[in-house]
């Protein structure tokens, strides 16, 4: 429908770009919807840190590696100061996060004073704006990208393949050779293409690089780890957790400041690709962050989510924002789409639970 527009190397990379902070901090909020908690301050966080980041940065000429650190520190303090009171005072996660978003809405304006501030040092920017270098230079096709797509490509092909050899060795049940044969080669050629694709325009961007090194750190720990199968049992019941010997508030609090490191690095990563604070950054990011989970199979009643998923439900949204707008559907009726595709994404898990 949009003539090939969606699939050009320019447009594809712009769709990175645009959506990597919400993806960053779907990581997050997959932990905290798995855990049965929901965190609606995100949007203000994330604008409030990049508020913080201009006034150090801009304002107090602070060197972007300690005033980065001290941006990350204050993202954990906040969804410490957060998960504090979830954990231990046992008030709802919703009443606490909705009362955060208005606290950091405020703080942010009275940050800025109600103005916006930059731009950025250079370095910051490429954070967000900056693009892997050509070390094999390649010329016009940024050989070093599209060499490192296809290293990704082959190492989750084998990855899969050892999976899989794996369970068939325990006897457990697998899927057909032919249907996973298919199915990783059609993954393989796709994550190829895409590498081709940004290769001929200016390489992976290098925020392209930190979303990927989280989501295998995030894959890792939730399918991995012992801490993973712990917040799926937090999420799935939690006396049943607590009573097994699960320290469920402790838990609770962690990936409550999980979260909010997530959302101070999106806040950084979108100040930077604006170059600039405003007071309303971040506006309604709590809401594309939650529908990416939503959409992406986790569950509003907790227990049921992955991060693939959760990535995948963040592309969905961001493809559906980008080629409604080469299509010209005017902002009024994206609204109602995507309100209506998190409905229906809803509705097919309570659905399946049901049955």
């Amino acid at each position: 429908m949009t003539d090939g527009t969606l699939l050009q190397p320019l447009n594809l990379t712009n769709l990175v770009l645009q959506n990597s902070y919400i993806i960053i901090m779907a990581l997050g909020m997959l932990l905290v919807i798995v855990a049965g908690y929901i965190d609606l301050s995100v949007g203000s966080v994330c604008g409030f840190i990049g508020a913080l980041a201009a006034v150090l940065m801009v304002d107090y000429h602070w060197h972007f590696v300690p005033a980065t650190l001290l941006c990350l520190a204050a993202g954990a303090l906040i969804g410490a100061a957060q998960g504090w009171f979830v954990a231990y005072f046992r008030i709802p996660s919703f009443i606490v996060t909705l009362a955060s978003m208005l606290v950091f809405k405020g703080l942010a304006l009275a940050l800025l004073n109600g103005q916006s501030v930059g731009p950025f040092p250079e370095t910051f920017q490429k954070l967000s704006s900056g693009f892997i270098p050509d070390w094999l230079e390649g010329g016009e096709l940024h050989l070093t990208s599209l060499v490192l797509g296809v290293l990704v490509a082959l190492a989750m092909a084998a990855n899969g393949w050892r999976t899989r050899r794996n369970h068939l060795l325990h006897g457990m049940e697998v899927e057909p050779a032919a249907l996973f044969a298919t199915r990783n080669v059609a993954f393989a050629l796709i994550l190829v293409a895409l590498s081709w694709l940004l290769a001929s325009y200016k390489g992976l961007p290098n925020v392209l690089i930190i979303m990927f090194a989280l989501m295998v750190a995030y894959d890792f720990v939730t399918s991995r780890t012992t801490i993973g199968r712990r917040i799926y049992a937090l999420g799935g019941n939690e006396k049943a957790a607590r009573l097994s010997g699960i320290r469920t508030e402790r838990l609770a609090f962690l990936t409550f400041v999980n979260m909010g490191v997530l959302a101070a690095l999106a806040g950084l990563v979108f100040a930077a690709r604006l170059n600039t604070a405003t007071p309303k950054a971040g506006l309604g990011f709590e809401l594309d962050v939650i529908a990416a989970c939503f959409i992406g199979g986790a569950s509003a009643s907790g227990g049921v989510g992955k991060v693939m998923g959760a990535v995948i439900g963040a592309f969905i949204m961001g493809v559906m924002n980008n080629g409604m707008s080469i299509l010209g559907v005017g902002i009024d009726y994206q609204q109602v789409i995507k309100g209506l595709v998190l409905l229906a994404a809803v509705c097919v898990d309570v659905y399946n639970k049901n049955k």
